[in-house]
């Protein structure tokens, strides 16, 4: 045996010990129904074949109850996450939104006509990090009018008109319409999603509203924050937390951009 190994001290094996048995202990605290998200391969190369990815992946909309905190893969929508994690298109951008009344769809519109029109990167992918009160738009109308969520974004809106296309517009309109499909009058969430947009719904967003909610109706937060989910608009991805995913988004290569 050779003298370092003779000189192995008895401090270093047992740390190394103590961070094994800590390893132990950590994998049998994590829940065993929980996602580890992580960068893989086999994901989309372009971003018509990412669509067809999230078209398929399910959607789980049948919730009686959810909890405060998500810590089961069965309260969110993991399959279709991954997709968007594994993405092998470029660029990506990941936009954080978080006020209902600020100018996030304008600016992620104008980020979409610039990557497409002007740099020509048609596989471009932008995600909404959506939360706070910019998460009453990934609500449908039925659930504004059953809760008042109007009354949510200080009298800026009636309804839900983030969710609504400007009528006559279509991606055969002149670009340089204003007025038109890409125009800044038609920024709204579901010519974005036409466009290939993502957005991502928050757990966390969805029970916190629920819970400002609850005074004012029989329902327990639980319950208001099940019906919440299971009426996001089409295509929507939940998530446990939007802030807890945004660093997963970063580390797989998307840039950060405040929409407010």
């Amino acid at each position: 045996m050779s003298e370092p190994t003779q000189n192995f001290s008895r401090r270093g094996a047992l740390r190394l010990l103590g961070m094994a048995a800590g390893a132990v202990v950590a994998a049998r605290m994590a829940p065993a129904s929980a996602t580890t998200v992580s960068l893989r391969p086999g994901g989309a190369q372009t971003l018509r074949a990412l669509m067809s990815k999230l078209d398929a992946a399910p959607r789980r909309r049948s919730f009686k109850s959810v909890p405060f905190l998500v810590d089961s893969s069965d309260f969110w929508d993991h399959e279709a996450a991954m997709e968007i994690i594994s993405y092998r298109g470029h660029p990506t951008q990941v936009w954080e939104n978080s006020e209902i009344a600020a100018a996030w769809p304008n600016l992620m519109r104008e980020s979409l006509n610039g990557q497409v029109f002007a740099h020509r990167n048609l596989d471009f992918l932008a995600v909404s990090a959506t939360h706070g009160s910019a998460h009453l738009a990934l609500f449908n109308q039925a659930m504004w009018d059953k809760y008042a969520l109007a009354s949510r974004t200080g009298g800026v809106f009636k309804n839900n008109s983030l969710i609504v296309e400007k009528a006559g517009i279509a991606p055969s309109d002149d670009r340089e319409d204003v007025d038109g499909f890409y125009g800044f009058k038609n920024s709204n969430i579901t010519t974005l999603q036409r466009r290939g947009v993502v957005f991502i719904a928050c757990h966390d967003s969805i029970h916190a509203i629920a819970r400002g909610l609850v005074n004012g109706n029989s329902e327990n937060a639980d319950a208001i924050a099940a019906d919440l989910s299971n009426n996001l608009i089409p295509g929507a991805v939940l998530v446990p937390s939007v802030v807890a995913f945004l660093p997963q988004l970063q580390r797989a290569g998307f840039t950060y951009a405040k929409g407010a």
